[in-house]
C-alpha cells in the first residue's frame, strides 16, 4: 500500500529529539485503554493497534437503554440495532458490515458474549448479560493487531469493565421510552420501561454485587409483504381489495406493500439477574465469580392493510388491484412468538506478584438452557412450526502469563473453545400451544479451537517501542450432520492449523505526538451454522457448504496520535485486504444459480479516519469529533463477477459523529450529538439504486439529545431524544422513528 509505506518511512526518518522522561504526562482517562481484572488476561496492555474508551462517567451523558449504546458515538463504528431490546443488535467496523457478526469480539470482565455459532443478524453479540447501570467502563480495539486475540478479532474487540464495589453500594433506576412511527399504513406510538437495580459491597478479602434488570418494550414494525406491479389481468374469482399502499422497492421498481409481516410489531420482556463475588488473596491476587440468567419472551404481532367491499380484512388468497392479479400466500402474515433462558457462567483469577510476574484465567459456559421459537402456518391460531435451539451454546478458557523486566514485557497464552449448535425444528397442529406433529428438518454440529500465543513489547529506544507476536491455532469441525423428513446426511471431520503472525513498530516524538504502524495477519474460521446449517430437497443438499474456506486477512494500520492536555487527537490510515472472505451471496456461474454461504475470493477495504476528544473545549463544554472515510471494494470473486470493482456490501463511504456536552455547573449538563453514515449498499453487485426504502440501506444523518440534572449528592434525572428530526432510515428493516426518553435514579455510595 504506497501510502503506508510512504508515511513509515517518513516515520523512520524523524529524528530522535526527545526522551520518554520528557513527554507531557496527561490525563486520558476517557480514551486511554484499561485492563481490568479478569479482563482477556491483559489484552488491553501493550495494544499494539488503535483504541477508543468511554467511561461510565462520560456514557451517561447519552440515552443508553441497551449495553450496545455504549457504542453509539465510537469512530468508525456502528451498531445496528432497530429498536430497544434488539435481539440483533450487531456491530458494524471498519471493513466489517453489520451480516457479518463473527468479525467483532465482545468481552464483559474477560468472558466471551460474542456469539460465535455464526455470523449474521442471527448471530449478534449477547448484549443482554450486561445491563447498562453495571457498566464501568468500554474500550474499543480496532483491528487484528494482538497476538492474544483470535481472528474474529479482525473487525474490533469490544472490552466492557463492570462495577465491583470496594464498599456498601446501592442504585436503582427506571426509564421510560416512546416511539412514534409512520410508514406505509402504520402509524402509531411505541411504549417502553425499564428498571434496574443493584446492590454491592466488600467486607474484607470478599467483595460481591446483586443486579436486576428489566426491560419491556415493543419495537416498530420491521417487515411488510411487498410485491411488484403484476402485469396479470385479474379475473371473475379474485377479490376486489383496497389499502394497499404504494412501494418503490430498493431496486426502483414500483409495487405495494400489503401489510406487515414476519417481525412485525415485536413485543419483548427481558429480564436478567446477575451475582458476582470475589475474593482477593492478596492485593494483586483475585479469583472472582459471575453468574447470570437471562429470561426472554416475545411476540411478533403481524396484520394485512387489505380490505374488501365490506371492510372485512383480506390477509391471503388470490386478489385484484387495479384490475391486476396478485398472490398472496397462507403464512404473508403469520405472527410468531418465542421464549428464550440463558445462562452465562464465569469463573477467573488473576495474580501479579512482586518480582514483575502476572498470571489471569478466565473460564466460561454459555447455556441456552431454552429456546424456542414459533410460527403460524396462516395469519393467526391454529397450524405452524416449531423450532428448539435448546442445547446450544459455548465455553472458553484463557490463560496467559506476563513478565515485564528492563525493556520488555513478554505475554505468552493458551486459548480453548468449543461451540456447539443444535436446531430442530417440528410442524405442530397448534403452534401457540406447541402441539408436535411431525419432524420437519434439523441441522447440528461443532467446531473447536486450540491456541498458542506469544507476545513481546520491547522498547529497544526511549522513544521507540516494537511488538512483535505470534499465534498458533488449532480448528476442527465435527458431528456435523443435516436432516429432513426420513433424510440424513452426516458430514466427515475437518481439522487444520494456521499461524498469525503480528508486528507493530511506535515511536515517541516532542510534544506528545506519537505514530505506530501495525501489522497483522488474522484468519476468521467458519461456524458452525456456516458449515451445516441448510436444507435438503429430494434428497440433494442445498445452502451450506462443510468444506469453507476460513477468511484470510492481511491488515495494516499506520495511527498518528497528539496527547493533549485535555484530551487526544488521532488519525488513522488503514487497509483490510481479505481472502476468501465468508459471506452469503449467489453463485451466477452456474444454472440454476445457488445462494448460499460461499468463499468470496478478495475484498479490500482502505480507510482514513480522525478522532478528537476535546475535554473543557470552552468553559464546561466537552467535545467529541470523528470521521471516516472507506473504501470496499470487491477485488475478484469469480462465483459472481458482476460484483468485481463495486462497493463491498453494507460498508458505508463516510461515517461522523459529533457530541457536545454544555456542563452548566455540577448539578445540570445539555448534551447534543449527531450520527452520519454515508451510502452504502444491500447488494453486492450495487444494483440497489433506490436505498431510501424498505429492503434499502440508507444514508442518515440523525440528531440526539439529552439534558442531565442531578438532584442532590444521590438522585438524578434525565430527559432525552433520540432521532430528534424523525428521519426515516433503513437498513433492509426501517429504523426507530423519533424516541423520547425520561429517566429517574437513586443510589447510595
Amino acid at each position: 500500500m504506497p501510502r503506508l509505506r510512504s508515511l513509515a518511512a517518513a516515520l523512520a526518518a524523524l529524528p530522535l529529539a526527545v526522551t520518554a522522561d520528557e513527554l507531557p504526562q496527561v490525563d486520558l482517562e476517557r480514551v486511554v485503554v484499561t485492563a481490568p481484572k479478569g479482563e482477556i488476561a491483559g489484552v488491553a496492555a501493550d495494544t499494539p493497534g488503535p483504541s477508543f474508551g468511554i467511561d461510565a462517567a462520560a456514557l451517561d451523558a447519552f440515552n443508553v437503554a441497551n449495553s450496545e449504546d455504549a457504542l453509539k458515538h465510537a469512530p468508525n463504528l456502528a451498531v445496528r440495532r432497530r429498536f430497544v431490546g434488539d435481539n440483533n443488535s450487531i456491530v458494524a467496523v471498519r471493513s466489517t458490515s453489520s451480516r457479518q457478526s463473527a468479525r467483532t469480539l465482545v468481552y464483559a470482565d474477560g468472558l466471551l458474549l460474542s456469539n460465535l455459532l455464526g455470523s449474521d443478524f442471527g448471530f449478534a453479540p449477547r448484549w443482554s448479560a450486561i445491563a447498562p447501570a453495571e457498566i464501568e467502563r468500554v474500550d474499543v480495539l480496532y483491528g487484528p493487531y494482538s497476538a492474544a486475540l483470535p481472528g474474529n478479532s479482525l473487525g474490533a474487540t469490544v472490552l466492557i469493565a463492570t462495577r465491583m464495589p470496594a464498599q456498601f453500594e446501592a442504585d436503582a433506576g427506571a426509564q421510560w421510552l416512546r416511539q412514534s412511527f409512520d410508514l406505509f399504513r402504520t402509524r402509531g406510538d411505541y411504549d417502553g420501561s425499564h428498571q434496574n437495580a443493584y446492590v454491592g459491597s466488600r467486607s474484607g478479602a470478599w467483595s460481591y454485587l446483586l443486579s436486576l434488570d428489566h426491560l419491556e418494550n415493543t419495537g416498530q414494525p420491521l417487515s411488510f409483504y411487498t410485491a411488484a406491479l403484476s402485469t396479470v389481468p385479474a379475473g371473475a374469482d379474485d377479490v376486489a381489495v383496497r389499502g394497499a399502499a404504494p412501494y418503490v422497492d430498493q431496486f426502483g421498481r414500483r409495487g405495494y406493500a400489503f401489510g406487515v409481516n414476519g417481525e412485525g410489531e415485536t413485543r419483548i420482556d427481558n429480564t436478567q439477574a446477575k451475582f458476582k463475588l470475589a475474593y482477593d488473596f492478596a492485593p494483586d491476587t483475585r479469583l472472582a465469580l459471575t453468574v447470570v440468567d437471562w429470561r426472554q419472551d416475545s411476540s411478533n404481532r403481524t396484520g394485512s392493510y387489505l380490505r374488501d367491499a365490506d371492510g372485512r380484512v383480506v390477509s391471503g388468497g388470490s386478489i385484484a388491484i387495479d384490475g391486476q392479479r396478485y398472490v398472496l400466500p397462507a403464512n404473508a402474515f403469520a405472527p410468531g412468538d418465542g421464549e428464550a433462558t440463558r445462562r452465562l457462567y464465569g469463573l477467573s483469577f488473576s495474580s501479579r506478584r512482586d518480582d514483575g510476574w502476572s498470571v489471569e484465567a478466565t473460564a466460561s459456559l454459555f447455556d441456552v438452557v431454552r429456546d424456542v421459537s414459533a410460527t403460524s402456518a396462516g395469519a393467526g391460531e391454529g397450524a405452524g412450526q416449531v423450532g428448539y435451539g435448546d442445547g446450544s451454546g459455548w465455553r472458553t478458557f484463557d490463560l496467559r502469563t506476563d513478565r515485564r523486566f528492563d525493556a520488555h514485557a513478554l505475554s505468552f497464552g493458551y486459548h480453548y473453545d468449543r461451540y456447539v449448535l443444535d436446531s430442530r425444528t417440528f410442524d405442530a397442529a397448534d403452534w401457540r400451544g406447541r402441539s408436535l406433529t411431525a419432524f420437519d428438518n434439523a441441522f447440528a454440529g461443532k467446531t473447536q479451537t486450540q491456541a498458542l500465543f506469544a507476545q513481546d513489547a520491547w522498547r529497544f529506544a526511549p522513544q521507540w517501542k516494537l511488538v512483535a507476536g505470534l499465534r498458533y491455532e488449532r480448528w476442527r469441525a465435527f458431528d456435523g450432520r443435516r436432516a429432513q423428513d426420513a433424510v440424513r446426511i452426516g458430514y466427515a471431520t475437518r481439522s487444520d492449523a494456521y499461524w498469525s503472525p503480528k508486528l507493530a513498530l511506535e515511536r515517541e516524538f516532542a510534544d506528545g505526538w506519537s505514530a505506530r504502524l501495525s501489522l497483522g495477519r488474522a484468519l476468521r474460521l467458519p461456524t458452525v451454522s456456516e458449515l451445516f446449517q441448510g436444507r435438503i430437497t429430494g434428497g440433494a443438499l442445498i445452502n451450506n457448504d462443510p468444506d469453507l474456506k476460513p477468511e484470510r486477512a492481511f491488515s495494516k494500520d499506520l495511527t498518528v496520535e497528539r496527547a493533549l492536555a485535555s484530551g487526544t487527537l488521532r488519525l488513522s490510515l488503514y487497509e483490510d485486504d481479505v481472502r476468501d472472505a465468508l459471506f452469503s451471496q449467489t453463485d451466477t456461474t452456474v444454472f440454476p444459480t445457488v445462494t448460499n454461504i460461499q468463499n468470496v475470493d478478495r475484498v479490500r477495504t482502505r480507510g482514513q479516519e480522525v478522532a478528537w476528544d476535546w475535554r473543557d473545549a470552552a468553559r464546561g463544554f466537552d467535545l467529541g469529533l470523528s470521521a471516516a472515510h472507506n473504501d470496499a471494494r470487491t477485488v475478484a470473486n469469480a462465483k459472481n463477477p458482476a460484483s468485481v470493482g463495486k462497493r463491498f456490501y453494507r460498508i458505508p463511504e463516510w461515517r461522523a459523529d459529533v457530541v457536545g456536552t454544555w456542563h452548566f455547573d455540577d448539578a445540570a449538563a445539555l448534551t447534543l450529538a449527531a450520527r452520519y453514515s454515508g451510502r452504502q449498499y444491500n447488494t453486492l453487485d450495487n444494483s440497489d439504486v433506490h436505498p431510501d426504502t424498505f429492503g434499502g440501506t440508507s444514508s442518515y444523518l440523525v440528531v440526539d439529545a439529552k439534558l442531565k440534572l442531578r438532584l442532590g449528592a444521590n438522585a438524578e434525572l434525565g430527559l432525552g431524544i433520540d432521532n430528534a428530526t424523525d428521519r426515516r432510515y433503513y437498513v433492509y428493516h426501517p429504523y426507530p422513528g423519533r424516541t423520547f426518553y425520561a429517566e429517574g435514579k437513586v443510589s447510595y455510595r
